[in-house]
């Protein structure tokens, strides 16, 4: 076969897209912009919890597609871009009645889960960018990449950092409540890569 798809056998869902279709640099920084505002609307879709300042949204899953399908570097730039915006002071940070918007949503106890957007978005990248979403079980991995680095990054950041209430504690309020949803989401966000390249063969 001689199609576009296979002279990127490393490449990213964006670069097979691209290809396919012929376009500019300005498709890239679209493409960016996209996934940043996914993110925006993923984190308005969000329920509190009432025993963790944590809570449950669709982001993570939109930030390991999106890193995915971008890869690497644009995928973190997507991540870095929403994160300027909400310290801007826009509202795109998950609503919550306790929690101020801008500068200082980072230094709340959710702060770590949004400072590792960027680092899970270029791992998942990194990991389709060597093929990993082209199948569904080695998707998963990179998946799990990518949410392992969010949770490491958030329990950790209110184990030790802000509110500053010790690991078992974080691991209680800031883990082990999402473990069952997330799980879903990674089999569900798992699927859709390697969906779209059978798509586009």
């Amino acid at each position: 076969m001689n199609s576009r798809t296979e002279q990127f056998p490393g490449g990213t869902l964006l670069q097979a897209v691209a290809a396919r279709a012929e376009v500019s640099a300005a498709f890239h920084a679209a493409a960016v912009l996209f996934v940043t505002v996914l993110t925006v609307i993923a984190a308005q879709v969000s329920v509190p919890l009432p025993f963790t300042p944590v809570p449950f949204t669709l982001q993570p899953m939109v930030v390991l597609l999106g890193g995915a399908a971008l890869g690497s570097r644009l995928g973190m730039s997507s991540q870095i871009l929403y994160l300027a915006i909400g310290l801007a002071g826009l509202p795109v940070f998950a609503a919550s009645p306790v929690l101020p918007q801008g500068f200082g949503r980072l230094l709340g106890p959710t702060g770590g889960y949004l400072m590792s957007y960027p680092i899970a978005a270029f791992a998942a990248g990194y990991l389709a960018e060597r093929g990993f979403d082209r199948r569904y079980l080695t998707s998963v991995v990179a998946m799990a990449a990518g949410l392992a680095i969010i949770f490491t990054c958030g329990v950790s950041w209110m184990a030790f950092g802000i509110p500053n209430i010790g690991l078992s504690a974080a691991i209680a309020t800031g883990l082990v409540p999402f473990i069952p949803a997330d799980i879903v989401k990674i089999f569900l966000a798992a699927s859709v890569l390697p969906a779209a390249w059978r798509f586009l063969r």
